[in-house]
């Protein structure tokens, strides 16, 4: 069944600006109008973000939703994906946020808007691995960009969390996907959005 409802999850520090996010609503709303679109703000709190998720999706059709998570939203994406069934596709997707994001406890800035300021507060670090997934199932189910040149997160834990997934693994590239341009056809495609 082609997919009828998006939801897409932006990364740590990011937001519903964030170039991929924007490329993407441009394209669903030109191409695919008819399908409902959704991508939040998330909060800082991984329990907070998670509930914002289940209560915007609450009333969506499992068979015919889709999720797609950018970095820290990948981790995020791959849950939701868990729990309803969902297709997922993930950009460098986080792997083990809570280990990766120990380090950055205390105040942080928006990446989007710099005079926005949030608190990573310790406990935050608990909520993360709350949400862990544990190993996937149905691997056709999941599409992975992969940038071996990711700055951030390693390309080989990244293509490890997923296995038996489709994954488009990049020579180079950065973390955040700068030519998403050039992958945002097949994204589209795994999809499967209704026209």
């Amino acid at each position: 069944m082609a997919t009828t409802h998006l939801l897409y999850l932006h990364g740590f520090r990011s937001s519903p600006r964030s170039a991929k996010a924007r490329q993407m609503a441009v394209r669903v709303a030109e191409e695919f109008p008819e399908v409902t679109w959704w991508c939040p703000q998330l909060p800082p709190s991984p329990r907070e973000a998670a509930a914002l998720i289940e209560g915007g999706i609450a009333g969506w059709p499992r068979g015919r939703m889709a999720v797609v998570g950018s970095s820290l939203g990948g981790y995020y994406a791959t849950w939701v994906a868990e729990r309803t069934g969902c297709r997922a596709v993930l950009l460098n997707p986080a792997v083990d946020p809570a280990r990766d994001l120990a380090a950055h406890i205390g105040e942080q800035t928006a990446w989007h808007d710099p005079a926005e300021h949030f608190f990573f507060r310790p406990d935050y670090i608990d909520e993360l691995r709350a949400l862990h997934a544990g190993p996937i199932t149905r691997p056709e189910r999941y599409f992975a960009v992969i940038a071996k040149g990711d700055e951030v997160l390693d390309w080989r834990e990244m293509t490890a969390r997923y296995p038996g997934a489709a994954i488009r693994l990049l020579e180079g590239g950065d973390h955040a996907i700068s030519d998403f341009d050039a992958h945002i056809g097949a994204v589209l495609d795994f999809l499967d959005l209704q026209r």
